[in-house]
């Protein structure tokens, strides 16, 4: 199913390129980039952003395979309306060294089990509980934003070696992860040509 790309999306993407040459970046890298940043506004994620070429084309293959996307917040998957998701965080309950978004973790994960992509954009500390399960995800969109947990748990999952996007910076945000996802989303499988 094609997307039909509205006008001023169309224009915000033709003065993005205007300002920041994307080209040498391979294309699913750049399709995310481009995306990421017009969802912020901000053209510093195109060196903020952490992704492997490589990474992003076996994730490409499992979500168009039709893997199970996992959010920790519905702001994400508010962001994400191509494709249906889990989100637990109104069944999770906080505990002794527990946070409801952990929580949510992991009963997202009993109910997807590995090979899911995984999108985080609001809580450090699903991030981080995610990081404790043997999840096997075929991606983990790592942006969560704020002063308190988000950059050192986007360090953690680099250092991890799991398949995942992320950012060095404490921003991020259910917007900019819903974007991640939503390039590999709307990059067709034969995206050998350029499209966004």
């Amino acid at each position: 199913m094609n997307r039909v790309v509205h006008p001023i999306e169309q224009e915000s993407f033709r003065r993005l390129r205007a300002r920041l040459d994307t080209s040498r970046f391979p294309p699913l890298t750049r399709a995310v980039v481009e995306r990421v940043i017009h969802s912020a506004a901000d053209l510093e994620y195109a060196s903020d952003l952490v992704m492997d070429e490589d990474t992003l084309e076996k994730a490409h293959a499992a979500l168009h395979a039709g893997a199970p996307v996992v959010v920790d917040v519905e702001m994400v998957a508010a962001g994400i309306t191509r494709r249906e998701t889990v989100c637990r965080l109104k069944d999770a309950v906080p505990g002794p060294g527990l946070t409801r978004s952990a929580h949510a973790v992991r009963l997202a994960y009993e109910q997807v089990g590995p090979g899911a992509l995984w999108v985080i954009g609001c809580a450090p500390t699903a991030l981080e509980e995610l990081l404790t399960l043997d999840a096997s995800p075929a991606l983990v969109i790592g942006l969560p934003v704020g002063f308190v947990g988000a950059a050192e748990s986007k360090a953690a999952l680099r250092e991890s070696g799991l398949p995942a996007v992320s950012n060095v910076s404490e921003k991020g945000g259910s917007a900019v992860a819903a974007a991640a996802l939503n390039a590999l989303l709307y990059t067709p499988l034969s995206h050998s040509e350029e499209k966004q």
